[in-house]
């Protein structure tokens, strides 16, 4: 993979702040991809070092260890994977179903991007190694859209949309059958098209919003007339 290097080299002499700082973004990208080519184990310092035409010594003179590497270049993957409060809000429709499916939708599209399939498929394979990893996807980037999608539930039970269940566990279910499956043939090479993808959201969605649909006490209709 080709890394955008940065629009002004260094010359002679210290280079600017920004400068420093597109090389240490080109150091993390390359971090895990050679992390995901070649597993933790691996992987050396040098190699990495190679990939972005730095010394080990440079390299060194931020990161203690390959571990300490290896953190901080998952840890800005899953900062890139987060979604702003407010990107979340402007999601909320007056359309229940609108509302899911656009979160849905956004949620996929993330992992197709190449940052997300880096991160899910660095957690798929490390994350035996590095739990903490696994734990820190879910809590910063996975978490608040369960917490959205919570909340967009819970008010549309208070309208009477839908009937009154554990908004937090109905979330999470959502989000595993509309996300998680997609997630598993995205990052094993099996994107869906455009229309697949539109038609298994729009699937999930109604499957979720007919199972909590509000229906009438049918107990009277199950009672004998009496005689």
């Amino acid at each position: 993979m080709t890394y955008a290097t940065t629009a002004v080299r260094r010359g002679a002499g210290r280079p600017t702040r920004e400068q420093a700082e597109a090389r240490h973004e080109e150091l993390l990208d390359a971090a895990l991809e050679e992390f995901l080519e070649h597993g933790f184990e691996l992987t050396t310092i040098e190699m990495v070092a190679a990939r972005v035409s730095m010394t080990r010594r440079t390299v060194y003179a931020r990161y203690t260890d390959k571990a300490a590497l290896f953190r901080t270049a998952v840890q800005r993957a899953i900062e890139r994977q987060i979604v702003p409060p407010d990107v979340l809000a402007g999601f909320d429709q007056a359309d229940l179903a609108a509302t899911l499916e656009a979160v849905a939708r956004l949620r996929i599209g993330q992992v197709m991007t190449p940052n997300g399939l880096r991160l899910q498929r660095i957690i798929n394979t490390e994350s035996y190694r590095f739990p903490e990893i696994f734990t820190a996807n879910l809590e910063q980037s996975a978490q608040p859209v369960l917490d959205f999608v919570a909340g967009v539930l819970e008010r549309a039970i208070a309208a009477g949309q839908i009937s009154p269940t554990d908004s937090r566990a109905a979330a999470s279910a959502f989000m595993s059958m509309v996300v998680g499956g997609q997630v598993r043939a995205i990052v094993s090479g099996r994107v869906p098209t455009p229309a697949d993808l539109d038609a298994k959201v729009t699937f999930t969605v109604r499957l979720l919003l007919d199972g909590l649909r509000p229906r009438g006490d049918t107990r009277a209709d199950n009672r004998e007339e009496a005689p």
